[in-house]
């Protein structure tokens, strides 16, 4: 096994100067970072970030990333061993980041939207795809967000709320920038669904082989915004609530059946009792032969 002291020590060689030593140079350059073609696949638009300061790398179209040891590994198609031998043989002291530099760590101010566009990086897309969401309902309701979170930029697939604020979301990553609030869509109808989050929307639609809802729609973007949802729900006759299989959820519905006395409150969740909640009953019931029915029963004279 490696002495941990020398693996500290291999850690903290240059990942900038190694690529540069293989002629790998950043395609962008900013205070604290840089933006690569990845040197592990092909692709158009560089999406290989190295942290100078942290000394670590990731790489946003495969969501790898690590340390110098992890890149040697990947690069060199190598066991962690064999890199560390290739370092340790490879590399001179001249190109060791300062022992007595302070590792940088992750900023956690306020996120910071700088760009919305179209939903179409294909590694978004393909978290989607793996998440059972149709392309067409995703498009429709959600975008392709840049953000900065301190000094780092990131993209994520995101979900604008009615006080303009995003739920963010990619594989390694869910939160939200502010202002935190509900989205409403409404249809003018009597009748409204209640969503605890987006991609359970998303996931209504997809069994529902349909873009958007033919009734009126609220997700909450978390429990904790019920009350703000109260004036849009309780206009409306019936409700039905899509919460998770949980104890929030339980409680959720019964705190909305509390807080809407004249509205009939239906509870969807026992028509996908046996999961965590309707993406996670979409995700284990969709193929690529079949479609899922939508565990959703229609009322009388009522369409959902």
């Amino acid at each position: 096994m490696e002495n941990n002291s020398n693996i500290a020590e291999l850690k903290r060689i240059s990942i900038r100067h190694y690529l540069s030593r293989r002629g790998i140079n950043p395609q962008t350059v900013k205070p604290g970072y840089g933006f690569y073609f990845s040197p592990l696949r092909k692709e158009t638009d560089p999406s290989f970030k190295v942290d100078w300061n942290a000394n670590l790398w990731h790489d946003f179209g495969t969501g790898e990333g690590g340390s110098i040891i992890d890149l040697v590994a990947r690069m060199e198609n190598c066991s962690v061993a064999d890199a560390i031998h290739r370092l340790e043989k490879e590399i001179p002291d001249s190109e060791r980041v300062s022992t007595n530099r302070q590792l940088s760590v992750p900023d956690q101010s306020r996120i910071e939207i700088f760009s919305v566009g179209k939903l179409q990086h294909l590694v978004l897309l393909q978290y989607l795809s793996d998440r059972g969401i149709d392309l067409p309902a995703a498009q429709k309701y959600c975008n392709e967000v840049r953000y900065q979170s301190g000094s780092h930029p990131y993209f994520a697939i995101g979900f604008k709320n009615d006080a303009g604020g995003w739920e963010l979301r990619n594989r390694a990553f869910k939160g939200s920038s502010t202002p935190k609030n509900i989205t409403t869509i409404d249809n003018g109808s009597d009748t409204v669904m209640v969503f605890e989050g987006f991609m359970d929307f998303l996931s209504y639609l997809s069994l529902k082989n349909s873009p958007s809802p033919s009734i009126d729609t609220t997700v909450l973007n978390s429990v904790v915004n019920l009350q703000k949802a109260v004036p849009f729900l309780e206009s409306h006759r019936t409700v039905h609530a899509f919460l998770d299989n949980d104890e929030s959820g339980r409680k959720t519905v019964a705190e909305i059946d509390k807080l809407l006395p004249k509205s009939e409150v239906v509870d969807q969740s026992k028509f996908y009792q046996n999961y965590k909640d309707l993406n996670d009953y979409l995700r284990n019931n969709r193929t690529h032969k079949s479609q899922p029915k939508c565990p959703v029963r229609k009322k009388a004279g009522r369409k959902l």
